[in-house]
């Protein structure tokens, strides 16, 4: 795996002092977290997207949900259709800042398996994520 790099890097840039802000990609769709699951689906396969940015009532990203999660949850036993993106608040990974250097960020993705992280602002708003290529 190796990190996605959507904005060219300089020649003089230090690698150790890049930030993730250098590598983001756009934040994608974001839906509020009472969403269904059924219907965040439904947003993900029209938008082309494989993950969600999550968000509560105020704006503020509460994590990211992907496909395989909500498909694997959805094909579960104890699945109903009134569970919502917000009963999954546990289960929505971290978020990073913009000023965590790069490699903190790829330490964190591959130690806890993570292939897209949310990347947010001082007030929690949603800026871009970075992501994780094979």
């Amino acid at each position: 795996m190796t990190l996605v790099q959507t904005q060219p890097r300089p020649a003089h840039a230090d690698p150790v002092r890049r930030t993730v802000a250098d590598a983001m990609a756009a934040a994608g769709p974001q839906v509020c977290d009472d969403m269904t699951v059924e219907v965040a689906l439904a947003v993900m396969a029209s938008a082309r997207a494989g993950h969600l940015l999550v968000c509560d009532e105020y704006g503020e990203c509460t994590g990211l949900v992907t496909r395989a999660r909500l498909t694997a949850l959805r094909d579960s036993a104890g699945y109903t259709d009134r569970i919502r993106l917000r009963d999954l608040a546990g289960d929505l990974g971290p978020l990073t800042s913009t000023r965590t250097t790069m490699a903190e960020a790829e330490h964190a993705m591959r130690y806890r398996r993570l292939r897209a992280l949310p990347v947010v602002d001082e007030h929690g708003s949603a800026l871009g994520v970075l992501a994780l290529t094979r």
